[in-house]
């Protein structure tokens, strides 16, 4: 029987223990696109999924590779596929699993990126109904016999909200749906989707996973909870070629990674990886950072509301106590009336003015004007969106130095 390490033992150790060349520490940058045998059996079964290899880039590389087994490990999953970016993992998956005629449940508080690329996906004519999911009967009410996947957050960005994740997961098993859980805004040192049953774990890796700001990356993580040999929408020359609980995963690889060659480039994965060495200790620090500010703003006059799930007034608390390890590092802020928006971003000096998040460093945005803008002021009234909320993406400074940045620019 294997010993689970911890958390960051297990990912420290991850590419060691893998053996790399050279008795090297980290899995070296990989730049070869190909990749060249002396018989050519080799290549055709590898190509035929017969064999684990390497043939070209585009779908697989050893730094990637290497990368994929650190998300996987700390996912508690079963595999792992990475890709050039979040946004690229979650079109990818979407394109590879559904087809014309198939229904999704999503819910209504997504990111404005992903909420955008399935109305894309509904202007090709696949069909999505987009629910308030904080409710399991706004999630159960909309389930048809053709509903093939419910996706989710763990936290929606920017307003916090939580849904139902433990009732929905439930309810997927029952009617053998595919539960997708985007673990962004948590990450797996904070919160792992396969406890409350989901089938598929995506999360951007540019953010917290990465941690530092300096390279894109997205990843799609399979459970094993799933069962892919019932699934319908399954490419039958796979079912001869792989075991059916590897299905899922090749059906991604190759109809999602290779067909639309959303591919992460060494380079960055090889960044992610040694970032990710850092995990468990900035999201420690983050979240300390965070619930501290949120307590300060909670308590000043010129503070609307603020909207973080550590906060008892968070109306979905109950369920961050109960299945997150921390609150997060991402807030939002509703200011007064009578403060302007722009003059109050501009007085910060500490804290940059960026649309990223998960970030070494703090991050404040306006919402409205930015990353929600394209919505328009109807849709983002549904998702609880005012004009005057600042998102804030808490990093590991000092909290002095945080707190006395926020103080002056609130005067």
């Amino acid at each position: 029987m294997t010993t689970r390490r911890g958390f960051t033992t297990t990912i420290l150790h991850a590419d060691r223990l893998g053996k790399p060349e050279h008795g090297a520490l980290h899995k070296p940058i990989h730049t070869s696109v190909t990749f060249g045998y002396d018989d050519v059996q080799d290549l055709v079964d590898i190509f035929q999924n017969k064999k684990k290899g390497y043939a070209y880039s585009r779908q697989g590389n050893p730094t990637v590779s290497a990368l994929e087994n650190k998300v996987t490990l700390m996912e508690h999953g079963m595999a792992t596929i990475a890709f050039s970016t979040g946004m690229a993992a979650i079109s990818s998956t979407i394109m590879a699993l559904i087809k014309k005629g198939d229904h999704v449940i999503a819910s209504s508080y997504l990111f404005g990126n992903t909420r955008s690329v399935f109305q894309t996906f509904m202007d090709m004519g696949l069909d999505f109904t987009f629910v308030d999911a904080t409710s399991i009967d706004n999630v159960r009410n909309e389930i048809r016999d053709n509903t093939k996947m419910v996706f989710v957050e763990t936290i929606a960005n920017p307003a916090t909200q939580i849904v139902d994740l433990e009732q929905i997961g439930d309810l997927c098993e029952e009617k053998g749906i595919i539960y997708m859980v985007d673990n962004t805004m948590t990450s797996p040192y904070i919160f792992k989707p396969v406890s409350v049953k989901a089938s598929l774990v995506i999360t951007s890796l540019t953010k917290y996973i990465g941690g530092h700001g300096n390279a894109l990356g997205g990843s799609v993580t399979d459970t094993g909870l799933f069962n892919w040999a019932n699934y319908a929408n399954i490419f039958e020359g796979f079912k001869s070629q792989v075991k059916p609980e590897v299905l899922g995963m090749t059906q991604i690889r190759k109809k999602g990674l290779r067909d639309a060659g959303g591919t992460l480039s060494p380079e960055a994965a090889h960044s992610i990886s040694v970032g990710s060495e850092t995990l468990a200790l900035r999201m420690e620090r983050a979240c300390t950072n965070a619930y501290s500010l949120a307590t300060f703003f909670e308590g000043h006059p010129k503070i609307k509301k603020v909207y973080y799930p550590g906060l008892k007034s968070h109306p979905q608390h109950h369920i961050a106590k109960k299945l997150f390890l921390k609150f997060g590092g991402l807030m939002s802020i509703e200011l007064d009336e009578s403060i302007d928006c722009f003059a109050f971003l501009n007085k910060l000096k500490l804290v940059v003015k960026s649309s990223n998040l998960g970030d070494t460093r703090t991050l404040a945005i306006p919402v409205a004007h930015t990353i929600f803008n394209e919505l328009g002021p109807v849709k983002r009234a549904e998702m609880g969106i005012p004009d005057s909320m600042i998102r804030l993406s808490i990093g590991i400074e000092d909290i002095d130095d945080l707190l006395h940045d926020f103080k002056v620019a609130l005067g």
